[in-house]
Parts: structure tokens; sequence; C-alpha cells
């Protein structure tokens, strides 16, 4: 049997890529469930400091599966509320993931395609990639993944792609914040390793942790709770061991020791 998910580590990057490219790498119940295992796996893996989502053939993600979508349309309420329930597992097990993710965006990606790449840390894609929330035309809406979008691209934009389920290219996924880089085919591998290497740099800790961080700043609406919370959070990296070797080899002009491993 074809695996539909292949996951690869190259020291203290993994990568996982979707592998059912006869189908525009649709999920169905076997693809989110087999991601959201390795994601939860990845995450307490000490030796994982970085995660690539990438895919195979020409689409990156056309979002559900035609057939699965067809079984569930003959489900339950229930049924089917149990099932957008694994797929929102995914999401969130993505987007919380304890380490940097990066989408490696190679074609067009559609409704929860749209979800993966709005979940992960970094994304780049290339110049002929597509986009679309195009669950409007079905009469349904990206409700699953309308925080994680909304959080990408923001509100104003959400009420515009959610309704209208236009198409859009990578120029304005780039525009509205969906993408963080747009480079041409042939030099989306060396994008992506560029930002592995910038990542690899950094502390082990601090890009953990960063996601969030970004999280609670925009969750909090008491500024002064805030702030002290962000004053606790930078007083324990201070006197962890990695922000006290870091601090340490900047003064000595040294690399840290995350480094020098």
């Amino acid at each position: 049997m074809v695996e539909t998910l292949q996951v690869r580590q190259a020291g203290a990057v993994a990568r996982l890529r979707l592998n059912r490219p006869e189908v525009h790498n649709a999920f169905d119940d076997r693809l989110i469930a087999a991601l959201t295992a390795e994601l939860r796996r990845l995450g307490e893996d000490a030796s994982v400091r970085v995660v690539v989502l990438e895919a195979a053939g020409a689409s990156y993600s056309a979002g559900a599966d035609l057939n699965w979508m067809r079984g569930m349309a003959r489900m339950s309420e229930a049924e089917n509320r149990s099932d957008a329930l694994a797929l929102a597992g995914l999401m969130r097990a993505l987007d919380t993931l304890p380490k940097p993710t990066i989408a490696r965006v190679q074609g067009a990606a559609f409704g929860g395609g749209v979800g993966l790449v709005a979940c992960c840390d970094i994304a780049i894609g290339v110049p002929d990639a597509k986009f679309g929330l195009t669950e409007s035309k079905l009469g349904l809406l990206p409700a699953v993944i309308s925080p994680y979008v909304t959080n990408a691209i923001g509100p104003r934009q959400s009420r515009r792609w959610f309704a209208t389920a236009e198409i859009f290219d990578a120029a304005e996924a780039l525009r509205i914040g969906l993408l963080h880089q747009v480079v041409a085919a042939d030099t989306l591998d060396a994008a992506v390793d560029r930002q592995i290497d910038l990542l690899l740099k950094a502390g082990p800790v601090a890009t953990a942790s960063a996601k969030a961080l970004v999280r609670d700043v925009a969750s909090h609406a008491d500024g002064e709770r805030h702030d002290a919370d962000n004053a606790a959070l930078i007083a324990r990296l201070r006197v962890s061991p990695e922000g006290q070797e870091g601090i340490g080899a900047f003064l000595d002009k040294r690399k840290p020791n995350w480094l020098a491993q």
C-alpha cells in the first residue's frame, strides 16, 4: 500500500510529505489521522527542531477528498461533527506544534490546504501556486480552518475570501499575508533551506516558544497582565540554561553550544 504520508528526518529537520498526488493531496480520514499522529510524535521528539510540511506532485493540497466528502454527506450530523473534530485536531496540532514549521508550497492549495499553509509559522510558495477558500460554492464555509486563516490574513480579508470562493494567485497570497515569500520554482528548496538554517542558528527553546508568545500577545486584552506575563517570560528565558548560554556566547564572541554540536 502506498504511504499517504512520507516522513523523512535528517538531523534536526523532519519533513512531512503529503503523498496522494493522484488526488492533488486531498484529505481523507486516513491522511488526517496519519498527519495528526506524526505531528504529535514530532512535538515530543527532542531531536527535531524544524518541521517542513511539503507535498508530492503538482498540487500542495486540494482540501477535502471528493469521495470522502460524498461519504460524509450520507452520514448523520453527529458523525459529521466527529469527522470535523478530527480535522480540527489536525489543524490545532500543526498550529500549536512546539517546533517551528515551514510550508513548502509548490502548487495549488484549496480549502483545508489553505488551512495547512496558514497553520505553519513560515510559508514559502512559487509564483504559479493558486489558492482558494472555495467552500461557499458548495453551500459550506471553511469553519474548521477559519481561526487559523483569519489569524494569517486578518478578518477583513477573510470576510471577502470566505464569502466569494474566488481563486487567487501567489502574489495576492503574499499581499494578504498567507505567504511570507514567493520564489521561482527552481529556487524553492534553497529558500526553504535558508529559513531552516536561520531557525537552527537560533536558540532551540526560543524558536519553540515563539509561536506561544505570539499567541499570548494576540489574545491578551489586559495590558498590565500582558506586561507582567511578558516580563515573566523574558526573566525565565534569561536565567534558563539556553538563555545563559546564548548571552554568554555573545559576550564571549563564540558560537553557542547548540551550534557547536
